[in-house]
């Protein structure tokens, strides 16, 4: 008979396996999965002209980003550390953004620009880019049936 502490984490060992099951999807639903490309695009705040502002970021992602990737993307705020040509540990405020994609070669285009033109911007020694294959599914509010209770 098991204990009710061996229940606990059998039953939390069972419901973490459900959860890794594939999400239902009908052929056809708009929240069907994809294979896709997530990008993250990590940004140091700091320049040679003294740290990027924040209107200069928003400009940035208004006039550089959005028109790459108009379908959307998540921004971050985060602070970071590396070690430059300098030789020094620097840390910094920075900003990330995350893509989710299709992995296209021109799609991976667009992202190098991005990081390219923030480099130039901004004169940066280097902008971080991770990426990885995912698959994407959207969780999109069901549509009411129109009956009534």
């Amino acid at each position: 008979m098991l204990r009710p502490f061996s229940l606990a984490i059998a039953l939390c060992a069972l419901s973490a396996c459900a959860s890794l099951a594939p999400l239902p999807v009908k052929p056809g639903d708009p929240s069907a999965c994809a294979e896709r490309r997530q990008d993250r695009v990590l940004f140091g705040m700091n320049s040679p002209d003294g740290p990027v502002g924040e209107a200069q970021w928003q400009s940035f992602l208004a006039e550089v980003v959005t028109p790459r990737f108009p379908a959307g993307l998540t921004v971050y705020q985060a602070k970071g550390q590396w070690r430059g040509d300098s030789g020094q540990v620097e840390q910094e405020d920075s900003r990330a953004i995350d893509v989710i994609h299709a992995d296209t070669a021109e799609e991976r285009k667009r992202v190098v620009e991005i990081a390219d033109e923030y480099k130039r911007r901004f004169k940066q020694e280097a902008v971080l880019i991770v990426s990885s294959p995912v698959r994407a599914c959207f969780a999109v509010a069901a549509k009411p049936s129109g009956r009534v209770g």
